[in-house]
């Protein structure tokens, strides 16, 4: 239940509240967060990213308007199991860190232009929006504290962008 009242509300903020303007609106087709709510509902990873999607509600609009706007991104999703090695769930997360915090750790899950599989794993450090980088070798992404996630699900396509899923949560710094 809490699943469909989250994927509700993301639709709800995201075509109501924090539409982006005119001017940076999304190419035709599905953005980054259609994909990730429809990948989220249905197929072999449906309900594995609520966390992700009640996070994104969590934090500042800023991190809506960037995955449904018009500039290519690659996001690197974690799943829910991700968000549970660190004691984040659905109900927890909003008030588990401060929008500001959570807001930072969203966008170091974001890196500007669209990069593929091949792009993502014949790069050694990759520039996140947040502004810090995350190194890279053989699918294995390390962040700013030495933490590391694989990549376990690469190049799902939206108009705006691509997804990789990772294992583990990446931090920019400790929340």
């Amino acid at each position: 239940m809490l699943h469909k009242v989250t994927l509700l509300l993301l639709v709800l903020v995201n075509t109501t509240f924090l539409a982006p303007s005119p001017l940076v609106a999304a190419p035709p087709g599905q953005t980054l967060v259609d994909v990730a709510i429809a990948v989220n509902s249905e197929g072999p990873y449906a309900g594995q990213f609520d966390t992700l999607i009640a996070a994104v509600l969590a934090a500042d609009a800023v991190v809506v308007n960037t995955l449904s706007g018009n500039g290519q991104h690659t996001v690197f999703a974690p799943t829910d199991d991700a968000f549970a090695a660190l004691g984040l769930n659905p109900d927890n997360i909003g008030s588990a860190l401060s929008k500001e915090v959570l807001t930072a750790v969203l966008l170091y899950h974001v890196s500007p232009g669209r990069r593929d599989a091949a792009q993502v794993l014949g790069s050694k450090r990759i520039r996140m929006v947040q502004g810090g980088f995350l190194r890279q070798k053989d699918g294995v992404l390390t962040d700013n504290l030495g933490r590391q996630a694989n990549i376990i699900v690469t190049d799902v396509a939206a108009a705006n962008g691509i997804i990789h899923v990772i294992d583990a949560v990446v931090l920019p710094s400790q929340p």
